[in-house]
């Protein structure tokens, strides 16, 4: 089991191990910097961090539509990410490890914004693989 993982991980031992991304130092340091994010994702375009920033800042400024795309970029660029260290699937994405962070928010982004265009078994779909990646997600980023 990697290191710091909460017990909510550790109850399946017969389980997949959870898959840990790696961090984006780069990224988030630009972005302390004050770098926008759209800047940002055009220099590094498979970072689920940026496409849910901008995916967020669509949302709050009522752009569901672009919301929603910035969104599904940011989902898909992570699955790719989560499949290349290991992902098969399913099993454990922890929100508290901050390399899965960025997928987790697109993630969330895109149910969020699905629902808001009537796109409720996406919403529904969403929430569940949401969930399933890590319970506590949604109230983490819900909190942040």
């Amino acid at each position: 089991m990697a290191p710091g993982m909460s017990a909510e991980f550790r109850r399946n031992l017969l389980g997949p191990e959870p898959t840990l991304l790696p961090p984006e130092p780069e990224i988030t340091d630009r972005l302390a910097a004050g770098d926008e994010a759209a800047d940002l994702a055009a220099r590094h375009p498979t970072s689920s961090l940026l496409w849910a920033i901008l995916a967020d800042e669509a949302f709050a400024e009522g752009r569901t539509i672009e919301s929603y795309a910035y969104a599904r970029t940011g989902y898909h660029r992570g699955l790719d990410n989560l499949r290349r260290n290991g992902w098969r699937g399913t099993g454990p994405v922890p929100f508290e490890h901050e390399g899965n962070r960025g997928f987790l928010r697109a993630l969330y982004a895109l149910g969020r914004a699905a629902g808001a265009i009537g796109e409720q078994d996406e919403a529904q779909r969403i929430r569940t693989l949401l969930s399933d990646s890590d319970p506590a997600a949604a109230e983490a980023i819900e909190a942040s």
